[in-house]
């Protein structure tokens, strides 16, 4: 899909600007704006000296600079430093005659530069990383990938500039042997998604964002973001109940899932949907497990008792009761949460995904169960259907039959390649969750809620976000409310409880207070 016919980014995402798009509003403001490149470089080198001044306010600065406006950006800042009566240390891993323009200039009114040597980071109390910009997509080389190494094992703050260096801005992407891990990371303008997509996101460190100059509305020639970082205002354009409402208004959530030995799954499902805003779940599990989620599940909740093999799963046969379920007041599928592996369970979720034209979360063994072909869950229909799937790294990498180090490795393509193939929005967990829509469009969770890595909170988002599609929320806006609503209610969770001891049900207890917050 082209830029111009993607839909544009919900209100509640705050964008980010990847490395095409950051060019072109550089020429943007340097061609239409009359804003010499200088200007630019001015105050971007200013931000970079003040955050090494923040950061380390005594001792020597060594700022190891490359070729282009990312070097010159360091130039700049060492003159600067310098000027405050900072010992600066200033190092090139490129010729001088490979400075061009602005940096040129730059490094013309700041000094030449040492050539890059091993030992050149001796006895820095902070480094100023200006190798690679914003512009790098390939593995480094020669010098520079020197440098690099050797920045990325040192034992010091390092301040970095646009992006760490190895890190591509657009992807998050690390495409060589090393990259810099940061500190801080200061970029310009606006952030990039490689700022917070893993791995990308862990070499970055802090991330500032310094404004130059350049309007926040510039010109048409300026792709739009296709991607920002999840907000609470993706909470805003939620429906809510009113006075005149009624359960059925409110939305019908069927969790189809559990097996034996596993009945709490489905039931954390359950919960979480319930703590959503559905109007009513139902729990559907195979007569096997009867007993333990009558004992585990919400007591709001309605049960439906499915066929089971000898081994206690659940059949294919149960397709009929589950349709029927769905079809009485229509509602939305969350299958998968602790339906375990084997026996007739690909048969049965082919056969839903061929008849059940509604709202649909394909979460954990749903996705294992077409492992190797997520086409399967595309279904007859996929353009008027509305469809999620729920991944850790793990269930990706199983779902696209590729090793679950390379999906670690390229999240944002494997999450995009995912829903390009089964016709859905994937949103792979983890501290970065990444929402991708089929249509081009990325959602990115901030994170920093370690909380959440515990058993049962990927079920609990399962039932949070079925209940969001169940209310006739679009897939895409229901993935990002969910997977916020979900970030916050495991902070609240952890300032009760602490990260340690956090449990899943926690999580969905406030997912209701979430909400009520995010919307005051």
């Amino acid at each position: 899909m082209s830029t111009t016919d993607r839909p544009a980014l919900p209100a509640g995402l705050d964008p980010l600007v990847d490395a095409e798009a950051m060019h072109a509003t550089d020429a943007w403001a340097i061609d239409e704006l009359g804003m010499v490149g200088g200007a630019l470089m001015e105050p971007a080198g200013a931000a970079l000296a003040d955050a090494v001044v923040r950061l380390v306010p005594e001792g020597l600065v060594v700022v190891v600079c490359g070729a282009g406006n990312n070097g010159g950006d360091g130039y700049v800042a060492a003159r600067l430093l310098r000027g405050r009566g900072r010992p600066v240390r200033l190092v090139s891993t490129v010729p001088d005659e490979r400075l061009q323009g602005d940096a040129a200039a730059a490094r013309d009114a700041t000094g030449a530069a040492e050539p890059w040597r091993a030992g050149a980071l001796e006895g820095a109390a902070v480094v100023v990383d200006a190798i690679l910009g914003t512009g790098a997509r390939d593995a480094p080389r020669g010098v520079a990938a020197e440098a690099i190494e050797a920045l990325a094992g040192i034992d010091v703050p390092v301040v970095a500039c646009d992006v760490p260096s190895g890190v591509d801005a657009t992807t998050g992407e690390t495409p060589g042997e090393h990259a810099v891990t940061a500190t801080t990371t200061v970029t310009f303008h606006a952030a990039a998604p490689g700022h917070w997509i893993a791995p990308g996101k862990t070499h970055a460190g802090r991330v500032e964002v310094a404004p130059i100059g350049i309007p926040e509305r510039t010109g048409p020639d300026v792709p739009a973001p296709w991607c920002g970082v999840l907000t609470e205002r993706v909470v805003g354009a939620l429906p809510t109940r009113g006075a005149d409402g009624t359960k059925f208004r409110s939305g019908h959530v069927v969790v189809l899932g559990g097996a034996p030995g596993m009945s709490g799954a489905p039931c954390l499902a359950a919960h979480g949907a319930m703590r959503a805003g559905a109007g009513y779940v139902t729990v559907a599990a195979p007569a096997s497990i009867e007993a333990a989620i009558l004992a585990r599940a919400p007591t709001e909740t309605l049960g439906l008792v499915l066929p089971c093999d000898d081994a206690g799963g659940v059949t294919s046969e149960a397709a009929v009761a589950v349709l029927d379920a769905l079809g009485s007041h229509g509602g939305t599928l969350v299958v998968g949460p602790g339906l375990g592996r084997g026996g007739s369970r690909g048969a049965l979720l082919r056969e839903l995904v061929a008849r059940h034209a509604g709202p649909v979360v394909f979460d954990a063994d749903a996705l294992a169960a077409v492992a190797g072909d997520p086409e399967a869950l595309a279904g007859p229909d996929p353009a008027g259907r509305q469809a999620v799937l729920t991944p850790h790294a793990g269930e990706l990498a199983r779902l696209l039959d590729v090793p679950t180090a390379e999906v670690a490795a390229r999240r944002l393509h494997h999450a995009r390649a995912a829903a390009t193939r089964a016709r859905a929005v994937v949103v792979l967990k983890g501290d970065d969750t990444v929402v991708a829509a089929p249509d081009g469009r990325v959602g990115v969770s901030p994170g920093g809620v370690p909380g959440l890595a515990t058993a049962g909170t990927g079920d609990v988002l399962a039932g949070t976000i079925g209940a969001l599609l169940a209310r006739g929320t679009e897939a895409f806006e229901a993935a990002a409310a969910g997977v916020w609503l979900h970030l916050r209610a495991g902070a609240l969770a952890s300032e009760e409880h602490g990260p340690d001891g956090v449990a899943a049900r926690d999580v969905a207890e406030r997912l209701g207070r979430a909400r009520r917050d995010a919307t005051g």
